[in-house]
């Protein structure tokens, strides 16, 4: 499923996306590769507002969780990371009516610790039901100092 770390893939998918929350929600990852996550969410009647049109704050929701998996498919994540959502813009185009949905999130700008992502939410069919931009933050630790390089550098 992924070109990246072992342990990062398998954080993106059974603690990032098959969260307890992405469980409530029956989140599932369909593809996991560096700078870019695919995130399902099957149809629900309790995700639903009126009638079989899911509820913009599931769709909410699903975007959030997979522009936090895009972030965080990484090759310098880390299992002792830490990151948040810092921002979201979200645009609904079209009602999700009684189907899954499925957002695909691209990291689009990935700075030394925000970055970027482009998410766009589609049903089967493949009419876009929302766009967004979402502006996530990593805090990758520190790397410990070369125990060599600092020794040479004492010594001068």
């Amino acid at each position: 499923m992924s070109s990246l770390d072992a342990g990062i893939a398998t954080l993106i998918e059974k603690g990032i996306v098959a969260s307890p929350f992405g469980q409530l929600v029956g989140l599932a990852a369909d593809a996991i590769a560096e700078d870019h996550v695919r995130v399902r969410m099957p149809y629900r009647p309790e995700i639903t507002t009126v009638g079989e049109m899911v509820h913009g704050g599931a769709i909410g929701a699903l975007v959030d969780v997979a522009a936090t998996a895009a972030a965080w498919a990484c090759p310098r994540a880390t299992l002792s990371a830490r990151g948040s959502t810092i921002g979201l813009t979200l645009n609904y185009l079209a009602p999700g009516l009684g189907c899954e949905l499925v957002a695909d999130a691209r990291v689009v700008q990935r700075g030394g610790t925000v970055s970027v992502i482009e998410v766009d939410v589609r049903d089967p069919e493949g009419m876009s039901v929302s766009k967004a931009l979402v502006t996530y933050r990593v805090s990758f630790p520190k790397e410990a100092p070369n125990s060599t390089s600092t020794a040479a550098a004492t010594e001068s």
